[in-house]
């Protein structure tokens, strides 16, 4: 060990070593978040707004827009304002803070969308009790549980990742203070943290996962049996994006985490965590608006309102 310095503060991998490419990278991911930012603040802002979307869909729908803008401003701003300004160093606090926020909310995300499939299964396969099965006091429950676990887990990790000795190189070959990444740095023996993550990454993975493919096969059975081909289509309508963000938040963050770990470090790593981190948060919005007509006419009525506002001052 006296042959080791301890880390005292670790350096973040950039996208390029050029200036010029460093700027444009900043300013992309700036225009990223900030357009990530408007699009899941608008859905808060009209599903708060407008009474007609005070359902427990638009109330999971705004929590996870909440969520997704959280999720992003812990990495993206720190990385493009590092990027500006040429300074890669982040403290072993603010490593830690990011680390377990990280978690913290992709866990939230994760069992959110669970929550959601729940949400939907009862609406389309249970509707006359869906008031009484879905009230306003079992989804402020179930956003609670969200919470606590994503606590927990976040938590855990966090503190068994830097109860390890961090005493070989300091640079981190990512944007972000991630767990994987971490480990690498660590002169100890990292063997049961590694069997962690992979042991609850399945664990809550596969119960979340098998939560959501059992809810939408009797989805899928009950609604092929409508009589009517409008009903069919407006309850698929209102699947198709929840589908569409469980499977790339789900496929995108898997493939990081549990992927085998690679010796040579590149730019495949980065494009990798910006897949799961900030492409996500990034298309919800978008996939949600798209798909969703009431979100759509929300949005306008809530726009009307604001110019005509404008007009009368």
């Amino acid at each position: 060990m006296s042959n080791f310095t301890i880390v005292t503060e670790f350096l973040l991998m950039g996208f390029s070593d050029i200036r010029e490419l460093q700027i444009i990278y900043a300013l992309l991911f700036l225009l990223i978040y900030l357009a990530t930012l408007t699009g899941n603040l608008l859905i808060v802002v009209v599903t708060t707004l407008d009474r007609s979307l005070h359902t427990p869909m638009y109330f999971f729908l705004r929590n996870l827009s909440i969520v997704d803008a959280c999720y992003i401003s812990v990495t993206v701003p720190k990385a493009s304002v590092n990027s500006l300004v040429n300074n890669r160093a982040i403290s072993v606090a603010g490593c830690a803070a990011q680390i377990f926020l990280v978690l913290f909310l992709a866990c939230v995300e994760f069992t959110l969308l669970t929550v959601m499939a729940r949400d939907r299964y009862v609406a389309i396969c249970h509707p006359l009790h869906y008031p009484m099965i879905m009230s306003p006091q079992v989804c402020m429950q179930m956003t609670l549980t969200c919470l606590l676990t994503a606590f927990l887990y976040a938590g855990f990790h966090t503190g068994y990742t830097f109860q390890l000795p961090f005493c070989q190189s300091n640079v981190i070959h990512q944007f972000f203070c991630d767990t994987p990444s971490l480990l690498k740095l660590s002169c100890a023996e990292t063997f049961r943290n590694k069997i962690s993550i992979a042991a609850s990454i399945l664990g809550i993975g596969f119960v979340c996962f098998a939560f959501i493919t059992a809810s939408y096969i009797r989805i899928f059975s009950t609604v092929f049996k409508f009589p009517v081909k409008e009903d069919q289509r407006k309850a698929f309508s209102t699947c198709v994006p929840h589908i569409l963000v469980v499977s790339l938040f789900i496929i995108s963050g898997f493939y990081v985490y549990l992927h085998p770990p690679s010796h040579s470090e590149s730019i495949k790593d980065l494009v990798l965590s910006v897949v799961y981190s900030v492409i996500p948060p990034f298309l919800n919005p978008i996939i949600y608006s798209l798909r969703n007509k009431q979100i759509k006419e929300a949005v306008r009525i809530v726009m009307k309102r604001k110019l005509f506002c404008r007009n009368i001052a």
